[in-house]
């Protein structure tokens, strides 16, 4: 692999990113689709966009991202998560800026299983006294 090539896994719920940073002029490209194709929402896009704000990078790289699994939000989570990585091998200067947003933080929260007796995670059957 190139050294102009910066690759980052980025993780979030059920969804996995799959990131690579190519020196360009800052399009982001998710799934072969542009991110105002792919995300609806603005606050989706500001969430992808984090981190290379952050590291005032958003100029100076094109991100190429494969996404599945999970929803809207958990894909943007992923992506971001990755991009933050890819950042990380691009130069390492950045990690005390990434780290104080918590931009490398794997979110942990997953859903939780479903328990036998129960109708759900945590929701009891309804109890009835006749």
């Amino acid at each position: 692999m190139d050294s102009t090539r910066f690759y980052g896994t980025g993780r979030r719920k059920t969804s996995v990113a799959r990131v690579y940073l190519v020196p360009g002029t800052g399009k982001v490209t998710i799934n072969k689709r542009s991110i105002d194709d792919y995300f609806g929402l603005e606050t989706l896009k500001t969430i992808v966009r984090q981190p290379l704000v952050a590291t005032e990078t958003a100029d100076k790289f094109d991100v190429l991202v494969n996404v599945y699994g999970g929803g809207y939000t958990g894909q943007a989570g992923a992506i971001r998560h990755g991009i933050s990585r890819a950042l990380l091998q691009a130069d390492a200067d950045y990690r005390p800026t990434l780290k104080k947003a918590g931009f490398l933080t794997r979110d942990p929260r997953m859903k939780e299983r479903k328990k036998y007796g129960l109708k759900a995670a945590r929701r009891a059957p309804q109890f009835s006294k006749r």
